[in-house]
C-alpha cells in the first residue's frame, strides 16, 4: 500500500501542529512562572527583517488548513491580514486548526490527487499538481514557520528540547 496524499499532508499537518501546541503551552508556563509578559514573545522577531512570533503560528495554520482549502479551490496564496492576536488567541488559533484537521476525510483529500493548484502572489503565479504542491510548497513553509516559531521561544528561554519540535511519532503497531 502506498502512501496517500492524506497521510502526506494531514498526517504531518496533525503531528506537527500538536508539537505547536504543546510548545505554545510549554512557552505560556514559561512566562507565567518567570513573570514575562506572553505579548513580548507575540512580537519577538529572531532577525529584524523576520517577521514575528505572531505571524511564525498563523503562517503554521495557513500552510496546513488553508493549503488544502487552496488544492480544494484551485488557487492558493499568502495569509490575509489577521490582525493583532494575543498569546492565547494563538494558541486557539492552533487548537482550531487542528480540530478542522481531524474532521476532514482522507477520501476527499486523496481525490484532490492530480489537481491543478496555483499559487498567486498578484500577477506571480507557480502552477503544481496537488502533491508537488503539498510536498515541494505547502510543507516546506509549514515547517519553516513551525521551527522559526519554536526558535523564537527557545530565544527567550523556554525549556525545549527537539522531542517538543518532533510531536507524537506515528509508530508501528
Amino acid at each position: 500500500m502506498g502512501t496517500s496524499l492524506y497521510d502526506l499532508s494531514v498526517g504531518n499537518y496533525l503531528q506537527t501542529l500538536t508539537a505547536v501546541s504543546g510548545f505554545l503551552g510549554r512557552g505560556l508556563s514559561h512566562c507565567q512562572d518567570n513573570g514575562i509578559d506572553p505579548a513580548e514573545i507575540v512580537e519577538t522577531r529572531l532577525h529584524g527583517d523576520m517577521l514575528p512570533f505572531r505571524f511564525q503560528i498563523v503562517s503554521v495554520c495557513h500552510h496546513s488548513l488553508n493549503a488544502l482549502k487552496g488544492v480544494q479551490a484551485g488557487e492558493f496564496g499568502p495569509p490575509g491580514a489577521v490582525g493583532e492576536l494575543d498569546y492565547v488567541a494563538l494558541q486557539k488559533l492552533v487548537a482550531d486548526t487542528i480540530e478542522s484537521l481531524k474532521a476532514l476525510k482522507a477520501d476527499d483529500i486523496n481525490a484532490l490527487a492530480g489537481k491543478d493548484v496555483t499559487f498567486a502572489l498578484g500577477t506571480f503565479k507557480l502552477p503544481f499538481t496537488a502533491e508537488n504542491f503539498i510536498l515541494s510548497f505547502s510543507l516546506p513553509n509549514f515547517h519553516f514557520h513551525a521551527t522559526t516559531a519554536y526558535d523564537i521561544l527557545r530565544s527567550k528561554g523556554v525549556p525545549l528540547g527537539k522531542r517538543d519540535y518532533l510531536g507524537p511519532l506515528r509508530l508501528k503497531m
